[in-house]
């Protein structure tokens, strides 16, 4: 049989495993795989693989909302952890870091400057906090947890900007488009030539990466200015 690990899930008590591939499903909770049917050795869903027992249908609808094994395995995959190997853990929680890094400074600027800190400096602060990384938790909540400790480090401020951009008409559809994905619009005016003013709102460590996006975009000719 091909090499394998366990994914584990656990809801209300209830103990659930799946067979995956570990490569695989490594890549796959790194965000680097999304057919997750690559990852399974089989569609089954076990109370104790080593034994091979399997839950009823009704601990499945109870667990899941469903009594087919191949969704419940693919909640699994998605939510449960995965038995890594020590490589594997270092991997998983390398990219992790990184990922929290980004997630805080795209989150929070120094209030000192309303610009956001260098990832460098951020990672130190990690260090100097000794916060530690768990590769299977979610991004979001362990860097909101983490900012609370490194804020007796380095100054963190959660900051919204607001950017009033005007767009030129034979960029305007593309940028558009771009705009809703990086932040929020509002005050939109087209124009009769066809081009674009609007309100842009982003969080405030973004600024500099979506005044580029725009540059790169619209060939430098976009307006990009902090709104009063």
């Amino acid at each position: 049989m091909a090499e394998m690990t366990i994914v584990r899930y656990s809801h209300e008590g209830d103990k659930f495993e799946i067979l995956v591939k570990p490569d695989a499903a490594l890549e796959y909770k790194l965000g680097r795989r999304t057919n997750h049917s690559s990852v399974m050795i089989s569609d089954d869903v076990y109370t104790d693989s080593g034994k091979g027992t399997k839950p009823s249908a009704e601990k499945l609808q109870k667990a899941f909302g469903t009594s087919d094994p191949a969704e419940a395995s693919r909640i699994i995959l998605q939510n449960g952890d995965l038995n890594l190997t020590t490589e594997q853990r270092r991997k998983m929680t390398d990219e992790k870091r990184r990922q929290i890094i980004e997630f805080i400074a795209k989150t929070y600027v120094d209030p000192r400057t309303h610009l956001p800190h260098p990832p460098l400096r951020i990672e130190q602060a990690m260090k100097d906090a000794r916060v530690s990384v768990d590769p299977q938790r979610g991004t979001e909540p362990q860097a909101k947890e983490m900012v609370e400790k490194l804020r007796s480090i380095i100054p963190l401020k959660s900051e919204n900007a607001e950017l009033q951009v005007t767009i030129p008409a034979q960029y305007a559809s593309k940028s558009y488009a771009v705009l809703k994905s990086v932040g929020t619009l509002r005050d939109e005016q087209w124009q009769n030539d066809g081009s674009l003013k609007a309100i842009l709102e982003i969080p405030a460590g973004d600024r500099p990466a979506v005044i580029d996006r725009l540059g790169s975009i619209t060939r430098g000719s976009a307006g990009v200015e902090v709104a009063k």
